[in-house]
């Protein structure tokens, strides 16, 4: 069984548009409401394939309520924690050539009390668990190290965990050695201050995060694909699409089939990318169910270190 953690879910709101306007009135070609976060999706994906997963879900306000009560009409299993600040709630505007433009809501400050409600619902949950995913970003005013905390708990237990994050809270996790992290290409720029222009600027990055303490790493390169460095060995993978609808939780979709297929090795490679390849040709968040996934369109063989990425990255400077 595989247990997720969501500490800032979201209802998603994706609304398809011919073309972006500032300034404009546009009128939408369809829109989509979805429940949203990233430990969230990864537990949604499971489900539609039929693999066990519980997803523990803060919740508070009118949008809590109504992300429950779509949680549940999907037959998530999940285990929710009320709290009292509303959960946030994001958009998403859809062009059709896959152009993606987010804004995203903060959400709302968890306190003390609430952290370890919260995270005394997972650890009473986790005794059922293979893996353990934290994902996604961090209320305001919640400790970073709050992922790390929780890697250090599971360590003894024998219990992997994935983490999936940014910022500081990744930079604490990765010295809490977790099994697994998957930082998209912005963020392995940014974990390790890297130009990443190359596909061995990617291998090279990923070893600083093992480096660092994390165990596997999982970098997911969008219309790229994804590289794979672990102890076993490196591979690379990519996955064509080419009627993409919505990226939205395509990088969720991709860990969870990592995960399904065992969480480690080039298998385990090609079925992520098949699900997150599946998602991308999906409306909003909708995650991919097996009639969606197409393993014929993923490849996967050792990097070529001096292949040029399509959308390099240089760090941010502050």
């Amino acid at each position: 069984m595989i247990l997720t953690l969501t500490l800032n879910p979201s209802l998603d709101r994706t609304i398809e548009i011919a073309a972006l306007d500032r300034g404009a009135v546009i009128r939408a070609a369809a829109a989509h409401l979805d429940p949203g976060g990233k430990g969230v999706n990864v537990s949604r994906a499971l489900l539609a394939n039929a693999v066990a997963s519980r997803a523990v879900v803060p919740f508070g306000g009118d949008e809590g309520r109504q992300l429950v009560r779509l949680l549940a009409a999907e037959g998530l299993d999940m285990v929710t924690v009320p709290v009292a600040g509303p959960t946030r709630s994001n958009v998403t505007l859809a062009e059709p050539d896959g152009t993606i433009t987010k804004i995203n809501e903060p959400g709302t400050a968890l306190s003390a009390e609430e952290l370890d409600t919260i995270a005394d619902a997972v650890l009473d949950a986790a005794h059922e668990a293979d893996w353990v995913v934290a994902s996604g970003s961090l209320p305001p005013e919640v400790p970073a190290d709050v992922y790390a905390r929780l890697c250090r708990r599971f360590a003894g237990a024998g219990i992997h965990m994935a983490v999936d994050t940014s910022g500081p809270a990744l930079a604490c996790a990765l010295g809490a050695a977790p099994a697994l992290v998957k930082p998209n290409l912005e963020e392995l720029s940014a974990a390790t201050g890297m130009l990443i222009r190359r596909l061995g600027d990617v291998v090279e990055a990923a070893g600083k995060l093992r480096a660092a303490g994390a165990r596997t790493v999982l970098a997911s390169l969008g219309a790229d694909g994804a590289v794979l460095v672990e102890e076993q060995g490196i591979w690379y993978g990519e996955a064509a699409v080419t009627e993409p609808r919505s990226s939205v939780g395509a990088g969720d979709a991709m860990l969870a089939g990592f995960l399904a297929g065992g969480g480690r090795g080039p298998d385990a490679l090609a079925r992520a990318l098949a699900w997150g390849a599946a998602a991308v040709r999906l409306p909003g968040s909708r995650m991919p169910g097996p009639a969606d996934i197409d393993p014929v369109v993923v490849a996967v063989h050792p990097p070529d270190p001096s292949r040029p990425l399509t959308s390099p990255l240089v760090p941010h400077s502050g």
